[in-house]
């Protein structure tokens, strides 16, 4: 028999999971884990919340600038919220798919290839940010070569796919050259005219890099955003630690980043925990117990902020996940079909 694509990425989570969790339990003592727990000081999850509530506000900020203001706050707010929900219960992303679907339903209609467009520099802005979170901390505290090279090699991708979005914003004309290139490279791709729409709502998505002010503010609110992570994550480290680290915080913050996009099981189970666990050990963190509970309640909290939001933006939105399951899938045929009626 013969295992689908995403079936085969879905065994491959389970095993990464698997490993991570092994490796995890390797670690633990349960008695000092437990005491790990018992002597935390809970005072400072209510703080940590806020700062997380208020990074979630500047995302959607950022994102209403991306999309040259075409839904309003609110919708912004819960649609990414539902995305944020879904991506941590479903596998590959697919909370990204449900915010292309959910833009596309409002009144005013956001197109599919706008939204994702929009998506992409979110992901590279935020791939940026996170690699400079990791060199500074680096800097500051570790002194793993392996951590330099890798964080010197992720800037530089992240460096030359930015500005090879800017380039496309700017010089749309190059752009479109390349399309064509790349369509007289593989022929067959001219079968499928509907590419050529989509790489042009695509384009209108990146518009804002075009623009000095809109981009200006992208950056504004994506620095804002995860300076309000960083002031989450270093409040909460006074729950289980003594004293708090600002390097500790940027690197296993930016450890986390890195962990979401391996393939895990639903909610990166295994994986989160692990990566911050490395990220604390690097810095000098050996109480295995107490850090290993630290990244529990880091991922905790973490869900238990992204469900609630997320279910309220299911609220707001006046949808099931059974019905945005539906509207996805229906959006994922109409595509296809479309494509194929332009053959």
């Amino acid at each position: 028999m013969k295992l689908s694509n995403r079936t085969k990425i879905g065994l491959l989570g389970l095993f990464v999971s698997f490993l991570a969790l092994y490796f995890i339990a390797l670690q633990i003592d349960s008695t000092l884990f437990i005491d790990a727990w018992r002597t935390a000081d809970y005072i400072y999850l209510l703080p940590c919340v806020l700062f997380l509530l208020a990074g979630l506000l500047t995302r959607a900020f950022r994102w209403q600038v991306l999309l040259n203001g075409d839904l309003p706050l609110v919708r912004a707010f819960s649609i990414m919220n539902v995305a944020y929900l879904v991506n941590g219960i479903l596998p590959l992303r697919i909370g990204e798919v449900a915010r292309v679907y959910l833009a596309s339903r409002v009144q005013k209609p956001v197109p599919m290839p706008k939204t994702t467009g929009t998506i992409i520099v979110e992901r590279v802005l935020d791939l940026l940010s996170v690699v400079v979170m990791a060199l500074t901390a680096i800097a500051l505290g570790a002194q793993s070569d392996e951590l330099k090279t890798a964080s010197l090699f992720v800037a530089l991708v992240a460096i030359i796919g930015f500005s090879i979005l800017i380039l496309f914003a700017r010089r749309r004309a190059w752009a479109g050259w390349l399309f064509t290139f790349v369509n007289r490279i593989f022929p067959f791709l001219k079968r499928f005219p509907v590419l050529e729409v989509w790489f042009e709502q695509f384009l209108d998505g990146l518009m804002p890099l075009a623009n000095p002010r809109a981009l200006g503010q992208a950056i504004f609110w994506t620095a804002i955003s995860w300076a309000l992570s960083i002031s989450a994550g270093y409040v909460l480290m006074f729950a289980f630690f003594e004293q708090a680290s600002i390097a500790a915080t940027m690197l296993y913050i930016a450890a986390a980043a890195f962990a979401i996009a391996l393939p895990a099981v639903p909610g990166n189970i295994g994986t989160y925990e692990a990566s911050i666990l490395l990220a604390l050990y690097a810095l000098g963190y050996q109480q295995s117990d107490t850090a290993i509970a630290f990244a529990v309640m880091v991922h905790a909290i973490n869900v238990m902020v992204h469900s609630t939001m997320g279910v309220v933006g299911f609220v707001q939105e006046g949808i099931s996940l059974s019905q945005l399951s539906q509207g996805v899938q229906q959006m994922e045929q109409t595509s296809t079909e479309v494509g194929l009626n332009e053959v």
